[in-house]
């Protein structure tokens, strides 16, 4: 396998509700309401050469230039980081349909997932929450 990766962040509030309610979650109750991380992202995708075949400069400002429209930081309500990562799947995934890509989103740079999806396999996931995104499609 061979792959280029970048990094970004993106500064962002939200919320876990059902911290607020369920007694398992009681020591972590706090996270029900509003509350800030930096998020931070790290993609990795297939390419088939040596010679830039994906140049990752341009290949992060792509990424990037999906926040871009928001002003601050984003408001993604109950979203997790599983969720920001298949929400950024489904850009990639249009972009680049026949490249396998791994996701890393965490909070702070401190807790956080890493989700790999394959070309064929995870597609069909990703289909199915096609028009529930926040992350704006950007084809600069």
């Amino acid at each position: 396998m061979r792959q280029i990766w970048c990094t970004f962040q993106k500064e962002g509030i939200h919320k876990y509700p059902a911290a607020l309610t369920d007694p398992k979650l009681e020591d972590v109750s706090f996270l029900g309401y509003p509350h800030r991380h930096i998020f931070h992202f790290k993609v990795w995708i297939d390419v088939f050469h040596n010679d830039r075949d994906l140049e990752f400069i341009q290949f992060k400002r792509w990424l990037e230039s999906l926040f871009d429209d928001t002003d601050g930081p984003m408001d993604i309500n109950y979203m997790s980081c599983e969720m920001l990562a298949d929400d950024l799947a489904v850009q990639i995934w249009k972009r680049y349909p026949d490249r396998k890509f791994k996701i890393s989103v965490s909070e702070d740079n401190e807790n956080g997932c890493e989700i790999s999806y394959q070309r064929a396999i995870d597609m069909k996931h990703l289909r199915e929450m096609e028009g529930n995104h926040t992350i704006t499609e950007n084809q600069q």
